[in-house]
Parts: structure tokens; C-alpha cells; sequence
């Protein structure tokens, strides 16, 4: 059964509207315990190419390919840790995320100072 074209349309305007999943996350190597902290508008579109990213055994995330490489893909591990509840339902307006990207770098910089995944513990590097 195939949906018409106004139908596809509706549905593909409401999905532009909605929001998606916002938060915080960490990829974990199972091995020696390091993790890379990262924020994102879209969890699962994140969780999505982690997992693209195991099955093509290619890393695109720059600080964790020496281990990669060294381990292979498997023993790393998707993990959310985070999550930003939008306050609407649905965005009127595009710009509207802006204010949510905002919450998203800060909620990371708590969980950078919290968890401090640098050096032995981790793979984000210090900002100078």
C-alpha cells in the first residue's frame, strides 16, 4: 500500500516540526574503560551512525580511530547519558532550536567536569 503524495507531504512536514531526542551521550571502550563525551541535537540519529559506524568497522569521530583500530568497533559501546525534555511539542519555527542547542553545550560542560574524560579516563581533549 503506498501513501499519495499530499499524504507523504503531511507526514513529512510534521516530522520537520517535531522534535527529536536532544541530549548528551558517551561512546565507552568495554576494553580499558575510556569514553568520548559528545552532545547532540538528534540521540538517535547519533546512537544511528555510532552504530552505522560499527558495521562498516569505520570510526568518523577522530579521537577514538587509534583505539578503533587497535580494538576493532565492537568493544565500544553507545550510552546515553542525558536528556533534554523540549518544552513544546512542536517547533513553529526552525530558530527555535537555537535555544535548545545552547542547553545542549552546557548540559556537556557539566558532564565534562563531572566525568573529566581526558588523558587515562578519556578521549575528549582539554580546551586551553
Amino acid at each position: 500500500m503506498s501513501l499519495d503524495k499530499q499524504k507523504k507531504k503531511e507526514l513529512a512536514t510534521a516530522y520537520a516540526k517535531s522534535f527529536r531526542p536532544m541530549g548528551i551521550y558517551q561512546i565507552r571502550n568495554t576494553t580499558n574503560g575510556k569514553v568520548w563525551i559528545d552532545g547532540t541535537m538528534d540521540l538517535d540519529g547519533a546512537r544511528n551512525r555510532f552504530e552505522f559506524s560499527k558495521q562498516m568497522n569505520m570510526i568518523t569521530i577522530s579521537e577514538l580511530r587509534e583505539d578503533w583500530d587497535l580494538y576493532g568497533g565492537s568493544i565500544f559501546v553507545f550510552e546515553e547519558l542525558d536528556q533534554i525534555k523540549p518544552r513544546e511539542e512542536v517547533m513553529n519555527d526552525r530558530s527555535e532550536l537555537a535555544k535548545y542547542k545552547e542547553e545542549v553545550e552546557a548540559l556537556r560542560e557539566l558532564w565534562l567536569e563531572k566525568l573529566q574524560p581526558y588523558g587515562d579516563k578519556g578521549y575528549n581533549k582539554v580546551k586551553r
